[in-house]
């Protein structure tokens, strides 16, 4: 009985270390991908958003202090892609016309930036843009020429852009909310329209209260 008895002590032993190793690993059971925990570290992070020079649909260069004293909606994408991005875009337009319409350009600005800027110059960032009901206005369509600038938001806000052979990139996805001091106060998941929606319609009805 007795080594029956230490036997199983020792495996309780192990499970319980197990557990423990595992509860650390995942932030706490949080981040059971490597994703879960990118995100996690955003929202405790709340980077700012750096200071580089956008060049929109439109052709105008600006930093992104013109969007200052807004909540701004951001994705991240390139025009040649044939797989994620166009739903991104697609689910940006949903999110778009589910927030009340006082709110658009006046509280909020809808942006997407293209991290292929050597493609997507102004023309075919205006083409794109046509394609998924972008006005060009309250909803930007923009490139970041600078290539360093480009890299310093990309891994401020954990976007991985990886380039192939081809001309793509496997990179992620998904929605981020930038506040009107121009940090980082969201990170969401794209294909949850509705309820991206609706975050982001409570966040701007409570007028720059807590984000979290």
């Amino acid at each position: 009985m007795f080594p029956k008895n230490r036997t199983a002590l020792s495996t309780l032993i192990v499970l319980i270390f197990g557990v423990v190793l595992f509860y650390i690993g995942t932030d706490g059971f949080q981040a059971f991908t490597a994703e879960t925990a990118r995100v996690n570290q955003l929202m405790d992070d709340k980077p700012q958003f750096p200071d580089v020079t956008l060049e929109d649909n439109k052709g105008r260069t600006y930093s992104f202090s013109e969007f200052e004293g807004k909540y701004v909606f951001i994705t991240f994408l390139y025009t040649s892609c044939g797989t994620v991005c166009p739903e991104l875009e697609v689910n940006m337009s949903e999110v778009y016309k589910q927030i009340p319409k006082e709110y658009i350009g006046q509280d909020i600005q809808f942006l997407s930036i293209s991290f292929d800027p050597g493609r997507d110059d102004p023309e075919t960032l205006d083409k794109y843009r046509k394609a998924f009901g972008s006005d060009g206005e309250t909803w930007r369509m923009a490139r970041i020429p600078d290539p360093r600038e480009l890299k310093s938001l990309l891994d401020r806000f954990g976007v991985i852009v990886i380039p192939d052979e081809y001309g793509n990139f496997a990179h992620n996805s998904a929605f981020y909310l930038v506040n009107p001091e121009g940090r980082l106060v969201e990170v969401m998941d794209y294909t949850l329209v509705d309820e991206a929606a609706d975050r982001v319609t409570k966040v701007l009805q409570r007028n720059g209260g807590d984000e979290g």
